[in-house]
């Protein structure tokens, strides 16, 4: 099943684009119509049934609307649309262990919201893309994290080698409400539109206390700040309010003054400047400040390179090494964090509780894990990190076999890597290096 738009949903989303585009001051009157659009809102439900996810607070599932007919499903959430007596629910919040060991909230709406949001995505996305700037990567059509690291490594060849490496505190927490509606209704004139958006900011959250019973809190109304991760709509607006920081550092002349390169992908950014980076440190502080926001003091330091290194959407930047020749130069690699992270990952995986599958099948599985780290970490100096994993995945494979088979030892000669690789059709990243110049 293709994800491709309708023509009459790309026809839509092309036209608006190109009216926001050739008019840079022009306010939408007439987009909450769109948003229950058949062809719309059918398209918005494929995309958040691709994305799948748990059941929000009501415990709807999709599979239960399904059985019930999506066709009836979306004809109600049209009226409700078109009535006007849609009102969005509560976000359901689980908490996400960081690598750091605390953890990081994510708001997961209930299905009808999420089509909802998703289907204002597509209305409103070609209309504020148009005015986001270059500097920002994050959840836009064409770009992606990879061309973000790509701009980095390129500023850094270029001279711009020191960086400011920093750290927002909580930037979908705190985004300010307010602001944030002025930075919508610069474009959006529509007043349901701006309603339904304010609504959705403002949306009660639900979580299980301590006594694992349900509590209920309107935090985000009442402090007036913050957008639920985990919620269709959250990037968009994540993505505007980042716009104001980045502008702000242009109009007021920073960006030329100490000709100081912004790279953002959502709340991650990194600042290089040729000199003066403890000067645009501050002006940045201050920036941020102004419009809401805090820095993280601890997170956020100056990286002098090729002395140090700083690591950016899970890549290291740095001094690297020629392998035959030991000749230094300033490169990229996949982060010792991010290598870590995937070995733990790994070794979950391959732990007692899978004793039950059978081999080639638990291979599978490991092998689509390591070609979804490889499609991301393809980049730069990977043949040391590729060769840590491989050695990794052979030993604790070999370990699931010999407690499967009741074989003694450490397997390596009942399952000997041509066993792994022929027989069981293990997956060798160091042989995907072949086809990486770069490697």
């Amino acid at each position: 099943m293709s994800l491709e738009p309708p023509l009459r949903v790309r026809k839509l989303q092309t036209t608006l684009q190109e009216k926001a585009k050739a008019s840079p001051t022009y306010r939408f009157y007439s987009l909450y119509d769109k948003l229950y659009r058949e062809d719309v809102l059918a398209y918005a439900w494929l995309l958040c049934r691709k994305n799948s996810g748990v059941a929000g607070v009501d415990g709807q599932t999709f599979e239960r609307i399904e059985e019930e007919g999506v066709e009836r499903w979306l004809d109600r959430l049209a009226e409700e649309l078109r009535n006007k007596t849609y009102r969005p629910e509560a976000v359901r919040r689980v908490w996400i262990p960081k690598p750091d060991g605390k953890r990081r909230p994510l708001g997961i709406p209930i299905i009808r919201d999420r089509v909802v949001q998703m289907a204002a995505v597509l209305v409103l996305s070609p209309i504020f893309e148009v005015d986001l700037p270059e500097e920002q990567y994050a959840y836009r059509e064409g770009r992606s994290a990879l061309d973000a690291v790509n701009r980095v490594h390129a500023l850094l060849k270029a001279g711009y080698t020191e960086v400011i490496d920093a750290d927002l505190a909580q930037y979908f927490d705190n985004i300010p409400h307010p602001a944030l509606m002025k930075s919508l209704a610069r474009r959006i004139s529509d007043g349901a539109m701006l309603a339904l958006l304010k609504a959705w900011l403002e949306m009660p959250v639900e979580e299980e206390d301590a006594r694992e019973g349900k509590r209920r809190t309107t935090q985000a109304k009442d402090r007036g700040r913050g957008t639920p991760q985990g919620a269709p709509i959250s990037p968009l607006l994540a993505n505007l309010y980042m716009r104001r920081f980045i502008l702000a550092w242009k109009r007021q002349g920073w960006a030329a003054r100490w000709a100081a390169h912004i790279v953002s992908y959502a709340d991650d950014y990194v600042i290089l400047c040729r000199h003066h980076a403890q000067e645009a440190r501050k002006q940045m502080e201050r920036i941020m400040e102004r419009i809401g926001l805090t820095v993280n003091q601890e997170k956020t330091r100056i990286c002098r390179v090729p002395e140090q290194s700083f690591d950016f959407l899970g890549y290291t930047f740095g001094r690297c090494y020629q392998p035959i020749t030991g000749r230094s130069y300033l490169g990229k690699q996949p982060s010792k964090k991010r290598v870590q992270r995937l070995l733990q990952s790994l070794s979950e995986q391959l732990g007692r509780s899978t004793q039950g599958r059978e081999g080639k099948e638990l291979v599978a599985l490991l092998n689509l894990r390591l070609r979804g780290w490889t499609n991301y970490f393809c980049l730069g100096s990977i043949s040391r990190a590729y060769r840590v994993v491989d050695r990794h995945v052979r030993y604790r494979l070999r370990r699931w076999l010999c407690r499967k088979h009741k074989v003694p030892g450490q397997g390596t000669t009942h399952f000997p890597d041509e066993f792994l690789r022929d027989q069981l059709g293990l997956l060798s990243l160091a042989s995907l290096t072949r086809s990486l110049p770069w490697a």
